[in-house]
């Protein structure tokens, strides 16, 4: 580990309701977390609240803060700290520069992402990526991967791109905006509203022929859906298959264009067993060509890196060794392509806090 790894960065988990702050240093929290009243409806008191909570947390340490980095909501110009028009933030609207205004104040770096963005980042960083690549190697398979997408589902439905241990993006700060991608199911309209907290309630009250309003909370429907409480199981299961078919169909179309491994977190994931069956039937399904040819959507295999035997599968690959021609030399290559699917292992909101750290400290080192 490099000398800029054991560097402190404070980091924010910035919520509508509530801001929680920390401190990381060497991958791993270093302080008691505090959480304050976000007060979004106030700029002035909001911003306080946000130096009060980087003040508390900075007189726990030992050492002073080489920067502060963490998540924001958007719209917002990211790289240069500049908020736009926040839905559950009202006080900021017509631009409020949160990294300038932090910088004054700390006199130290600020980095402020997507939350999307910093989730990919931390699964990539010091999640999922470094974990399969462990397991490849332990296999004596030379093959690495280095491309990464992270989905979160939750309230909204958001994602990150890291390409190389680089995170993407895009020029206007909005690369990855999966939100805003066709929906499978009804194409007139976008995957959030069918990949979301009122997605999966609006499905229940439509197959359960209740009012929405008396819909329940999709941890109580994935209940449902599973047996462990009374209510309509045929509508729980329902609505959880409609997401995971429009989830399907977006990470195919995403790892299209990236082709690696997709990571899915988010409060929603928790329903991973009744999301994972028709979200690998969607990727696993054909296209069928005018002349009556199928083919499949996807040019990888598919593999779901949550089953064991799939897993096992995508670390051992295909590997052979091949002569060159004219010469007494071998060469080994991985002749199967494939894609990998799964569940957070390390969770959500510790994936983004390592994502913030890790992005802070590779921006320092450069």
């Amino acid at each position: 580990m490099s000398e800029d790894n054991h560097k402190t960065v404070l980091t924010l988990d910035a919520g509508g309701t509530n801001f929680v702050f920390t401190a990381i240093a060497a991958n791993k929290e270093i302080v008691s977390p505090i959480q304050l009243p976000s007060n979004g409806n106030n700029l002035s008191l909001c911003l306080q609240t946000i130096k009060d909570g980087f003040t508390a947390v900075k007189k726990q340490l030992k050492e002073a803060p080489a920067a502060i980095s963490f998540a924001f909501p958007g719209p917002s110009d990211f790289p240069n700290g500049i908020i736009g028009d926040l839905f559950n933030m009202p006080a900021f609207r017509g631009g409020v520069p949160l990294g300038g205004i932090l910088e004054e104040e700390f006199n130290i770096p600020v980095f402020i992402n997507n939350d999307g963005d910093l989730y990919a980042y931390g699964e990539a960083i010091a999640g999922y990526l470094p974990y399969i690549n462990q397991l490849m190697e332990k296999a004596g398979n030379e093959k690495r991967f280095r491309n990464l997408v992270g989905f979160t589902l939750g309230t909204g439905f958001g994602a990150g791109i890291v390409r190389n241990g680089e995170l993407y993006l895009g020029d206007n700060s909005g690369a990855a905006e999966v939100w805003l991608l066709r929906n499978r199911i009804n194409p007139t309209t976008n995957a959030e509203e069918g990949i979301s907290i009122r997605a999966i309630k609006r499905v229940y009250a439509e197959c359960a022929k209740i009012d929405i309003q008396n819909s329940p909370e999709p941890k109580d429907i994935y209940e449902i859906g599973i047996g462990m409480k009374p209510g309509n199981r045929d509508a729980a299961i329902e609505a959880f298959r409609q997401m995971a078919v429009i989830l399907g169909d977006v990470i195919s179309n995403v790892l299209t264009l990236t082709d690696g491994i997709a990571v899915i977190g988010g409060g929603i994931a928790g329903a991973q067993q009744l999301i994972m069956p028709a979200l690998l039937q969607e990727m696993r399904s054909n296209y069928i060509s005018y002349g009556g040819n199928s083919y499949p959507r996807l040019a990888q295999r598919v593999c779901n890196l949550d089953d064991a035997d799939d897993l096992e599968v995508f670390i051992k690959g295909e590997t052979k060794e091949i002569l060159i021609p004219g010469t007494s030399r071998t060469q080994q290559y991985d002749a199967m392509k494939r894609v990998g699917v799964a569940f957070s292992k390390i969770g959500t909101s510790q994936a983004i806090a390592l994502g913030a750290y890790n992005y802070a400290v590779n921006k320092l080192g450069n």
